[in-house]
């Protein structure tokens, strides 16, 4: 790590984006450190992390949280070392993820952190990912929500993410069918030899419905869906009776002000008998830890892999995320500041 600075980088919010954040929507600055209080640490970020929630925590708007103000550090998760602290439970060179900010430094108190991790056991950078929400997530609402068992097929759109992945690799070790969906020749290639799936689908070529029912004759008994919109529209009418949808993201509609016209699904939910539920991870807090151990444990034996995008330099934040939503990235995309 490099020596610790009494300067901090960081990336404001200076604009309200409608939809997917742009780089004009923020600004760069440098400030001092102001001596900590009792209770608080000095965290010097290591991985910040490049999620597509953050267009709804920029956005305004109905979201399960408040935007981002203007003229603040961009909310983000990151993974940092403690360099600093007045807090006897946060000790100096402890690990900690959460609530830290595009910046060099976050002041924090333990109201900012998801999860300790005090002797790390893999690279850091696991931790602001596949150790992070995204692994969280893809493990607490498949199991929680759509509950695979053994001879279930799962569908997964954006099966090559962040979630996608290791989703599916979750579904197989359950001893279900997997089909992944993504429209990268690349991608599609990785789901299949990288992370495991039966079958990998372009849902860009014409014939989705078709391709679907030839892999899957009976139905889908759970559809992991992180885009929503037409390929929700369509999987839903894929789905077998007693079918389990979660709705992780909808990361394919531009924009929720306003809301769009069209994504009308009752019929089909009625008809089918499904279950759908949304899941937002930050309501799971309290076994973060404890999942966090088991997908670790996954990683050490082999039965888990996952792929990182690294990009050196926090000015290269705002474009990143721009990349993620462009599909430009290949694994999990965090920022060496």
């Amino acid at each position: 790590m490099p020596a610790q600075s009494s300067r901090n980088r960081r990336i404001l919010l200076v604009n309200r984006p409608v939809g997917i954040p742009q780089p004009s929507d923020f600004a760069f600055d440098e400030t001092g450190l102001v001596p900590l209080e009792d209770g608080q640490f000095l965290v010097r970020n290591c991985f910040l992390s490049v999620d597509p929630a953050q267009r709804g925590w920029a956005n305004e708007g109905a979201n399960y949280s408040n935007p981002v103000p203007l003229g603040s550090v961009m909310r983000a998760l990151a993974v940092g070392e403690i360099v600093e602290s007045r807090h006897a439970e946060y000790p100096v060179g402890h690990h900690v993820y959460g609530w830290l900010g595009w910046q060099d430094y976050a002041i924090a108190s333990p109201k900012h952190v998801l999860t300790r991790i005090a002797a790390p056991r893999l690279p850091l950078s696991a931790y602001a990912g596949v150790l992070g929400i995204n692994g969280l997530t893809a493990h607490l609402a498949l199991h929680g929500i759509g509950r695979p068992k053994a001879g279930d097929t799962v569908l997964v759109s954006t099966a090559a993410g962040a979630v996608g992945s290791v989703v599916g690799q979750l579904a197989r070790a359950a001893g279900c069918t997997t089909i992944g969906l993504s429209s990268d020749p690349a991608k599609l290639a990785m789901c299949r030899d990288r992370f495991g799936y039966d079958h990998a689908i372009n849902y860009r070529e014409p014939g989705l419905e078709e391709a679907i029912s030839r892999v899957a004759p009976d139905g889908i008994d759970v559809f992991f869906d992180n885009v929503g919109g037409e390929q929700l529209d369509k999987m839903l009418r894929k789905m077998r009776v007693g079918g389990r949808v979660v709705q992780c993201g909808t990361a394919s509609v531009p924009s929720w002000t306003p809301p769009p016209t069209g994504l009308r699904n009752e019929r089909e939910l009625l008809m089918r008998r499904l279950t759908w539920g949304g899941f937002v991870v930050f309501d799971h807090m309290a076994v973060f830890e404890e999942t966090m151990h088991a997908l670790g444990a996954m990683i050490e034996d082999g039965s888990l892999v996952y792929d990182e995008d690294v990009r050196e330099g926090i000015a290269c934040a705002p474009q990143a995320l721009v990349d993620v939503f462009a599909g430009r990235n290949r694994g999990k995309v965090l920022i060496s500041p």
